[in-house]
C-alpha cells in the first residue's frame, strides 16, 4: 500500500479528527497510487495516522477511512454500513437517509431509502470502484429491499474526474414513481429523474416546523419542487398558496402530491418561472403575502463561490422581505456548504436593513437527524434555515 507523508505540522486537522487531507499538505508519495486506491498516511516523524482513499484529480487528495492499523476489507465495510443502518432503526417513515458520507464515517457514500428501494450516490473514486460490492452488502443487510439504483449524477464527481452514472446497480429496476409516507403526509417520488435522489429528505422536521405558522396565511413558496412545503402548509390551514418552480415536471409532481394528500387545488396557484425574476415582478405589481418560503438550490458549493452566492442570497431575501405584509413570516434556507450559519444570518440582516424592515428570529432550522452533523467535520452542517417574523 502506498505511503503518503504529510508536511511538518500539517497533520493537526487529522489529529483533530477531520477526515480530509488536501494536496498542499502532502510532502511525499512513496509509490504510484491512482484514484480510488487505499493509501497509508504518516507524519514527518513517521507516526502512522490512518488509511484513506486517494484521489489524483481532487484538491482533497485523501479522505480518511480509519485511524490506526486496520485492514479495510469487505468485513470492515459491512460493519460500517450496519452501524449506520442501526442508527436509523428508530425512524418510522418509509423514506430516510441511511448513509450520510463523512458524517457516518464513510466518505463519498450517500444512500437514501425510499420504501423498498435504495438510491446510492458514489461521490469519490474510492467509492465508485466498490459501489457494486457495497450494493450487494446493503441488500444482504436489508433483505426487504428490492433493488439499489445509482444516482451518481452530481457535480462533485467532476472534481474526482468521474463521469455521471445512473442506472440499476443491483436487484430490481424501481418504478418511475414511488409513494412514500412522511408522518401524516404522502408523496410521490421520482428517484430516477428527480432532484437530489428524488426528494428533500433533509427537510422532514422543518416541514412540520414551518407548518405551525401557516394557518390563515397567504403563502408564497418560491422554490416548491415537488410540493414538500406546499403540502405541509396547506394541511396546516394556509388560506392560499402560490407555488413557484422553474421546472414544469416539478410542478406537475407537486400537483400530484397535493391531490395525493386530498388538498383543494382551488386554493393553489402553480407558476412555472424563475423565482428570482418572478419575485421582482410581484414587487413591481404590488403583490403581497403573509408567508414566503425560500429554499433555493445550492448557490455556493465551495468557498470559491461565496461572494457571488452572498449577493444572490441577499437579493432573493430582500425581494421576499418587501413582499411580506407586516407581521408576515419569512422562511429561508441555504444548503450551500460555503455559507455558514453566521454568514447566513448576516446576509439576512443586510437584506432586512436594505428593505427597511425589522425581523425577529423565531426558529433556527437545520438538516434532519438522518443527516447527522459530525462535530469534527463542520462541512457536514450544510443546511441552514431561519423562520423570521417581519414587522
Amino acid at each position: 500500500m502506498t505511503i503518503i507523508t504529510l508536511k511538518q505540522n500539517r497533520d493537526k486537522s487529522l489529529k483533530q479528527m477531520h477526515p480530509w487531507i488536501f494536496s498542499g499538505a502532502i510532502a511525499q508519495v512513496d509509490g504510484a497510487p491512482v484514484s480510488g486506491d487505499l493509501v497509508k498516511l504518516v507524519s514527518q516523524q513517521g507516526e502512522f495516522l490512518g488509511v484513506g482513499h486517494y484521489s489524483q484529480a481532487s484538491q482533497i487528495r485523501v479522505r480518511l477511512l480509519e485511524r490506526g492499523e486496520v485492514t479495510i476489507d469487505t468485513d470492515w465495510w459491512r460493519k460500517k454500513l450496519q452501524a449506520a443502518i442501526e442508527n436509523r432503526r428508530s425512524l418510522s417513515d418509509s423514506a430516510c437517509r441511511l448513509i450520510n458520507a463523512e458524517s457516518d464515517y464513510l466518505p463519498g457514500l450517500i444512500v437514501d431509502r425510499y420504501g423498498d428501494f435504495l438510491v446510492l450516490q458514489a461521490l469519490t473514486a474510492g467509492i465508485d470502484r466498490i459501489k457494486a460490492q457495497l450494493a450487494g452488502q446493503l441488500l444482504e443487510l436489508l433483505p426487504q429491499i428490492q433493488g439499489v439504483y445509482e444516482r451518481s449524477d452530481v457535480e462533485v464527481r467532476k472534481l474526482e474526474g468521474l463521469p455521471f452514472c445512473n442506472g440499476v446497480l443491483l436487484g430490481d429496476n424501481p418504478p418511475e414513481r414511488l409513494k412514500i409516507q412522511e408522518g401524516e403526509y404522502q408523496f410521490w417520488v421520482e428517484i430516477k429523474t428527480g432532484q437530489k435522489t428524488g426528494f428533500f429528505l433533509d427537510q422532514r422536521t422543518n416541514r412540520k416546523s414551518v407548518a405551525q405558522y401557516a394557518s390563515g396565511r397567504d403563502v408564497l413558496d418560491g422554490f416548491c419542487y415537488s410540493g414538500g412545503f406546499a403540502v405541509s402548509v396547506l394541511r396546516a390551514g394556509a388560506k392560499s398558496l402560490t407555488a413557484v418552480d422553474s421546472s414544469a415536471n416539478a410542478l406537475e409532481l407537486a400537483k400530484e402530491n397535493l391531490k395525493l394528500n386530498n388538498l383543494d387545488s382551488a386554493a393553489v396557484e402553480l407558476v412555472e418561472d424563475n423565482a428570482f425574476q418572478l419575485l421582482r415582478k410581484f414587487r413591481d405589481r404590488g403583490r403581497s403575502f403573509d408567508m414566503v418560503i425560500l429554499d433555493p438550490p445550492k448557490l455556493a458549493p465551495t468557498r470559491a463561490h461565496v461572494q457571488k452566492a452572498t449577493r444572490a442570497y441577499k437579493d432573493i431575501n430582500l425581494l421576499a422581505l418587501k413582499l411580506l405584509n407586516p407581521g408576515g413570516i419569512l422562511v429561508t434556507f441555504s444548503c450551500s456548504a460555503g455559507i455558514d450559519a453566521n454568514l447566513f444570518k448576516e446576509i439576512l440582516r443586510w437584506a432586512a436593513q436594505d428593505a427597511g424592515r425589522e425581523a425577529q428570529i423565531l426558529n433556527q432550522l437545520s438538516q434532519d437527524s438522518d443527516h447527522p452533523i459530525r462535530l469534527s467535520f463542520p462541512e457536514s452542517e450544510y443546511l441552514k434555515g431561519l423562520i423570521l417574523r417581519v414587522s
